[in-house]
């Protein structure tokens, strides 16, 4: 007979089982991990930060066991959209030494009703749920549970059929990202399909993602987090989101960039440093932000984005996709010059034009399922492979 949760053992929640995470705040229901620590969350209010910070994208549980049944209890909180279609319930991805074995969902949780038109949100609470895995295979084995990357998931409990311990080091470079929400994962089919997610596994290392939905703006507090982060490796992909919230203009941006590198070399002197501009994004490469909701295309049901800035005020140092690609290519070609270990990738080499016309994005601002793929495995090929800024020396 399989066993019923009273045949299960119940195991603590502790901060050795779990990846990806910079701090786990106790709850009343259990941890909730977070991606940036508190010092940063306490430094800015933007709640669209807040949310995105708390979605644990790249965040596991790593288990060694002989369990072949695992049970846990998380409390998600889960975005609807007014107007816009019901979003589908976040995934939680299995994975059997390192490879995908099952994926699930958990019902119910809290619920964050958004207006897009408004800007306004309200909190619904809701009941914690269960995601169940069996049929895994007998033995000693390493067990990774990925997290919903676009669910706030508070941990609850964790029940399997035979005792677990933390994963050790398995001696695996762990690399640290920085970018946003395509970065974050947004529109990727499960937490191990975002591109940093697949890319990682493509090279071998450990992720701890950074990307952060609509928040990657050179915020100082996000450099220091880079900066006290144990990391072999560190890439910054950065511009679409200066760009869709018309943060700021051409003046700040060169200073704003060395900055945010500068606090990064203070923690990581040596290690190598890739910054990353934008993929291809026809909606914003020669037309300023801000990036508002296609209500039109809402009304119809349908999530689409445009861009509201006036090409003309380029001249006037409004930001582009194209100016910032400029920029940032001569800010990393005049800091090499001291800095042997720091890179530079033009992101239309992850995802240009030809992609745009075979993957077009659906929201006009978010790459799909299948692009994610293929953005990954040309990170991989440019910059794990042999050659590249982050390749294994070590073979």
């Amino acid at each position: 007979m399989p066993p019923t949760p009273d045949d299960l053992i119940t195991t603590p929640l502790t901060a050795d089982l779990v990846r990806g995470a910079l701090e786990l705040e106790r709850t009343g229901h259990g941890l909730l991990p977070h991606r940036l620590p508190a010092r940063a969350r306490a430094q800015c209010a933007d709640p669209q930060l807040h949310m995105a910070e708390s979605q644990p994208s790249g965040v596991r549980l790593a288990l060694r066991t002989r369990a072949t049944v695992v049970e846990l209890d998380t409390l998600p909180t889960k975005r609807v959209y007014a107007g816009a279609p019901p979003r589908p319930d976040g995934v939680y991805d299995l994975l059997v030494d390192g490879r995908p074995a099952s994926s699930a969902r958990v019902t119910g949780g809290n619920t964050l009703m958004v207006d897009m038109a408004t800007g306004t949100a309200e909190h619904r609470p809701g009941p914690v749920g269960t995601v169940r895995f069996t049929g895994l295979p007998g033995g000693v084995k390493d067990v990774e549970i990925w997290l919903p990357h676009n669910e706030t998931t508070e941990l609850v409990a964790l029940r399997t059929d035979a005792p677990v311990e933390a994963v050790p080091d398995r001696g695996r470079r762990v690399w640290l990202h920085h970018g946003s929400s395509i970065s974050h994962g947004s529109d990727a089919a499960s937490p191990t399909t975002t591109w940093p997610a697949l890319a990682a596994s493509h090279g071998g290392v450990e992720l701890i993602n950074l990307g952060l939905g609509g928040s990657a703006l050179l915020d100082p507090f996000t450099a220091r987090a880079l900066r006290d982060t144990p990391a072999d490796l560190i890439s910054v992909k950065l511009g679409i989101n200066l760009v869709n919230t018309d943060l700021m203009r051409l003046r700040a941006l060169g200073p704003a960039v060395h900055g945010f590198l500068d606090t990064v070399r203070e923690g990581h002197p040596d290690v190598p440093l890739l910054v990353v501009s934008p993929i291809l994004c026809p909606l914003h490469e020669d037309t300023p932000g801000p990036s508002a909701p296609d209500l039109t295309a809402l009304g119809e049901g349908r999530m689409r984005f445009r861009a509201t800035g006036d090409p003309a005020e380029r001249a006037l140092g409004r930001l582009t996709l194209g100016v910032i690609r400029e920029e940032l290519a001569g800010i990393v070609r005049q800091r090499t010059a001291e800095d042997p270990h720091l890179s530079h990738l033009d992101g239309r080499h992850l995802y240009g034009e030809a992609d745009f016309a075979e993957l077009p994005l659906p929201d006009a601002l978010h790459p799909d399922a299948a692009a994610h793929r293929r953005i990954a495995e040309r990170f991989a090929s440019l910059v794990f492979a042999p050659g590249g800024p982050f390749a294994d020396g070590t073979g």
